[in-house]
């Protein structure tokens, strides 16, 4: 009984610090987004430059991810989660001096691959560790604690960026001691996952998701793909629009925005675990879709009211469907199954992020940007229909 109690104490102590670490490793990466405006104002970057900046952070994680995403299985959960908070350290010193697109824009591809191998390994980590009770907490916590840190982040940033000293450093040096001290967290706390040989092999590109859950990943990726879309739209535009088209220029606000998106999936996310996976999807896109239709009436209305309101409703439906998604495609798992299928649901998520924002910045200079809102609208529609139709649960043995 000794042992046993040690054991869950330990394992606490490891799931809250994988929590705490994939929350820092997420704030970080929300630090330059107030910043956005002022390097269009002070450094002449374009909304183009921008969203190539989402699209660059993307592509480094989706590269970790084919290639670092099943290496925690074989060198432990804490090994490959600090390496990955090294790597996002790493970014934020170097986006302390940004001047040119091409700074910002490898300090962005720098902390994606540090999110990539975060997104496998921490999560990984929350899970092996999480409390049996309640069942849902193992998929919320690893789905939603990104959703916070982005959410901490923004406002964090925005705030220090509008009121602070050092407006384009002092976050970035905020994040540093974040991710440091998550790091010695890690360290002090207990492996889950026992180091098995094979890890160089691990490194060849490989996406696997187990039989039983295969037949959910259309509609997963229809939610992944439509969702993570919308929040990079809120990276890459959204702070123009907000500048241009809703006529604030506060570094603050325009962190709230953002947070606005992010922070109700948080809250959104145990609302879906009262439903079996297939009715939350349901549930959770059409209420996505309505936040859309708010988003696009708002930007086309220029009413900066209805814009939050819609957002936040957006937001909270998202966290329904994707915590859904993740406690779907997590049916009846193993160990060595979790890494392999955080895997997949990121490289869903991220492909959302990138290849919607490489089509919209190159669409940038012709189309104005509440014509590139409405692209993002019917992408939610169609990814709306197809889940009520097609969405289906775990089956509930092999």
């Amino acid at each position: 009984m000794i042992n046993l109690a040690r054991r869950r104490r330990t394992l606490r102590l490891a799931f809250l610090s994988a929590v705490i670490s994939l929350m820092a490793a997420f704030a970080a990466n929300a630090a330059p987004v107030p910043l956005y405006n002022t390097y269009r104002a002070e450094d002449g970057f374009t909304n183009a430059g921008v969203s190539l900046a989402v699209v660059a952070y993307s592509v480094g994680t989706i590269a970790a991810l084919l290639v670092l995403g099943r290496v925690s299985n074989h060198l432990g959960r804490r090994r490959t989660a600090i390496a990955s908070l090294g790597l996002l350290l790493l970014g934020c010193l170097l986006l302390l001096n940004v001047h040119t697109i091409g700074t910002l824009l490898t300090g962005r591809l720098l902390m994606g691959v540090g999110a990539g191998l975060a997104s496998s390994s921490l999560t990984s980590y929350i899970v092996d560790a999480a409390p049996s009770r309640p069942a849902w907490l193992a998929s919320v916590a690893s789905s939603q604690t990104p959703m916070l840190g982005l959410t901490v982040g923004a406002i964090a940033s925005g705030a220090l960026v509008q009121f602070g000293p050092w407006p384009r450093e002092l976050i970035y040096l905020v994040a540093v001691g974040l991710l440091l001290v998550s790091a010695a967290l890690i360290a002090i706390s207990p492996e889950t996952a026992t180091p098995t040989p094979g890890a160089w092999r691990s490194l060849r590109p490989s996406v696997r998701v187990p039989a039983r859950v295969r037949h959910l990943l259309p509609v997963a990726a229809a939610v992944l793909l439509s969702t993570w879309a919308t929040g990079a739209f809120y990276q890459a535009f959204v702070p123009a629009l907000v500048d241009d088209q809703l006529h604030t220029h506060s570094p603050l606000v325009l962190g709230l925005v953002f947070a606005a998106y992010m922070a109700p999936s948080v809250l959104g996310a145990p609302l879906g675990g009262r439903f079996t996976p297939a009715a939350a999807q349901r549930i959770g896109m059409i209420a996505f879709l309505a936040g859309m239709i708010g988003i696009v009436t708002a930007i086309a209305s220029g009413t900066l009211v209805l814009f939050i309101t819609a957002t936040i409703v957006a937001g909270a439906s998202q966290g329904i469907a994707i915590s859904a998604t993740t406690r779907g495609l997590l049916h009846g798992s193993i160990l060595a199954d979790r890494a392999p299928v955080f895997t997949a649901i990121y490289l869903l998520s991220y492909s959302g992020a990138a290849f919607p924002s490489l089509i919209s910045g190159l669409l940038s200079n012709g189309f104005s940007l509440p014509q590139i809102t409405l692209g993002y609208g019917a992408l939610a529609l169609v990814a709306t229909v197809f889940t009520v139709i097609t969405a289906r649960n775990p089956q509930t043995s092999d």
